[in-house]
């Protein structure tokens, strides 16, 4: 069972969503950890700890999920809270502003409840020394009055799991994050599991798409299960406006050509900030601040969304002096590489 009844409580999208789009964005997230394709490490080691502690009827250990956005960490989070039988509740760092607001979130849990809190790391210090001793010892001080008046008042809580998330592990503190029982890394997705979520997804969606579609569906969704859930919807659009039944590969490849999707699943900003990067600086080295500036974007947009992206394609490199596109940048984007010569006299 889901709750949210709490006013401080963050969706789990920013962005707006009708109705029937949540309806779909649920039943889109497997259930159990048997329906979960991938991750096979982080599930063999999660069967084993959910299946202990039932044995033993005990909480589960708090658990922290991190790794690129997309990959199933709230996901895994509802799967974990299913699996042992418990309530959720959802909320993220950025909502919880004070400590009040964590006092009132912990007070409202009840015994063996899954607290969720995405996006842990941007939870600030004075919510964090409130959070220790409630993951530790399952208590929460709270302090009455001001100055010398002021007096500390212990409450006990009851035994919950705290699941936390998080793309920045490393901006997580040590006291913090050493108080979490097991900490998982999700890794991107290989081409083939991508290609299982989108059949899978195509039969909830009563989207008809043959394996050729799906293959290239799944070349192109960035490694990531929700970039190939967003692209399936958007190709199953495409086909149902122009009137096909089937997604075949030519169908597929038009509606992704529509979307400014390329071959290696770069969008336009991908190949706009690879493009600046060549036309402008000779391919590098360039400053993150200047590249930034250049190409009108945000820099943590640079480094949390496109940059990971595009190094692990190779097209893109970090140097001491900057970023640096690779001559498999020039090549995918049909532009002659500098000579010797010419890198010489740059």
């Amino acid at each position: 069972m889901i709750q949210s009844g709490n006013e401080n409580l963050a969706p789990l999208k920013t962005e707006a969503l009708d109705e029937e789009e949540i309806i779909i964005e649920q039943t889109l997230r497997p259930q159990t950890l048997l329906e979960y394709i991938g991750q096979t490490g982080v599930k063999n080691n999660l069967k084993i700890i959910i299946e202990a502690a039932k044995k033993r009827g005990e909480v589960l250990e708090h658990l922290l999920f991190y790794g690129p956005p997309g990959l199933g960490k709230t996901t895994l989070a509802f799967i974990v809270a299913k699996e042992m039988g418990s309530n959720i509740k959802v909320t993220s760092g950025p909502a919880i502003e004070r400590a009040g607001d964590l006092a009132s979130l912990l007070t409202n849990l009840s015994e063996g409840d899954v607290l969720f809190i995405d996006e842990i790391h941007r939870l600030n210090k004075a919510v964090e020394e409130v959070l220790y001793p409630a993951m530790e010892d399952h208590v929460l001080d709270i302090i009455l009055g001001k100055g010398p008046g002021a007096r500390s008042i212990r409450m006990e809580l009851p035994k919950f799991t705290l699941i936390g998330a998080t793309t920045r592990i490393g901006m997580i503190s040590s006291p913090l994050r050493d108080r979490f029982g097991a900490t998982y890394r999700l890794e991107y997705y290989p081409e083939e599991d991508l290609q299982i979520i989108i059949n899978r997804n195509s039969k909830v969606l009563k989207a008809n798409v043959d394996k050729t579609a799906s293959g290239e569906l799944s070349k192109r969704s960035r490694f990531t299960p929700r970039i190939a859930n967003r692209l399936l919807k958007r190709v199953r659009d495409f086909a149902q406006v122009h009137g096909h039944d089937t997604i075949n590969q030519d169908i597929a490849k038009k509606a992704l050509q529509l979307l400014e999707i390329d071959a290696l699943g770069l969008d336009k900003n991908d190949r706009r900030i690879l493009e600046t990067l060549i036309n402008k600086f000779s391919g590098g080295p360039v400053g993150l601040n200047t590249l930034a500036a250049a190409t009108g974007e945000e820099e943590d947009t640079i480094t949390d969304i496109h940059e990971p992206f595009l190094i692990r394609l190779g097209l893109l490199a970090k140097t001491p002096k900057g970023r640096v596109a690779t001559e498999a940048a020039y090549k995918h984007l049909d532009i002659a590489p500098p000579s010797l010569a010419q890198k010489t006299l740059l």
